[in-house]
């Protein structure tokens, strides 16, 4: 039995799969895992945009990680599903999202159990790791979100869909018509 002293200290992350690699965010930004459904692709997005989908009457985002990162696009499976997390953008938070080919598991990690970022042989730019997490003899990449998903990129989706945030920073909705 572990004691609350340590289990206070680990932070949690949501693991899951991404090209036959295992990635890792903060679960204190994932809001909800849902199943992938219908994407609407929007034209003259950036290739890593998958689309839109209609979360509860909120215009979201979808980004496929895997085109992000310089890798092929991500095909979809039975197991695919969105993460939907919150992005800080410009101060702002905003809901995304992240395109996943399988969800893992949530786990615990210590502090001492997280090494720095490598400064080679990862698949994803150094700069959008917070660092790999120690699991048993493997590593899990954690991804650093606000710098993974770039202000240009999300500002892109925002002006293409003509959407606003909300009053509450938290979803996004049409903009108001101009006369």
């Amino acid at each position: 039995m572990t004691s609350t002293v340590e289990s206070t200290e680990q932070t949690q992350f949501l693991t899951f799969l991404l090209a036959d690699e295992q990635y890792a965010v903060s679960i204190l930004r994932v809001r909800e895992i849902i199943e992938y459904d219908t994407v609407t692709r929007v034209p003259n997005m950036p290739a890593s945009i998958r689309g839109v989908i209609n979360l509860r009457g909120a215009v979201v985002p979808v980004i496929d990680l895997a085109v992000r990162f310089g890798l092929r696009e991500s095909q979809v499976t039975k197991r695919t599903c969105v993460i939907i997390a919150e992005v800080e953008v410009g101060g702002e938070r905003l809901v995304m999202g992240l395109m996943a080919d399988a969800v893992s598991q949530v786990i615990g990690l210590p502090p001492a159990d997280i090494e720095p970022p490598p400064a080679f042989g990862t698949r994803v730019r150094v700069d959008f790791l917070k660092g790999l997490g120690k699991i048993g003899k493997k590593f899990v990449l954690i991804l650093d979100l606000d710098r993974a998903l770039s202000t240009t990129d999300l500002l892109s989706v925002a002006v293409a869909q003509n959407v606003v945030l909300n009053p509450d920073g938290i979803g996004t909705q049409p903009a108001p018509a101009a006369n």
